[in-house]
């Protein structure tokens, strides 16, 4: 059987957890960032879940 190959956009992206889930980040944290308050920078900042119907593709371009 030939090796898969990693998709390297989705590991820059997305990181497996212990139990099999994968985190990713939020979105709207790259620029523009004089106007967002600090409250909403700090929780743009945190790392969360991918929703499981969204994790099955992320699965295929990950598979180590």
């Amino acid at each position: 059987m030939i090796k898969l190959k990693t998709r390297k956009s989705a590991a820059k992206r997305y990181k497996k957890t212990t139990t099999g889930k994968f985190l990713r980040r939020h979105a709207y944290k790259g620029h523009l960032l004089m106007k967002k308050s600090n409250k909403q920078k700090r929780k743009l900042s945190q790392s969360l879940c991918v929703h499981t119907s969204d994790s099955k593709p992320i699965k295929l371009m990950l598979p180590y």
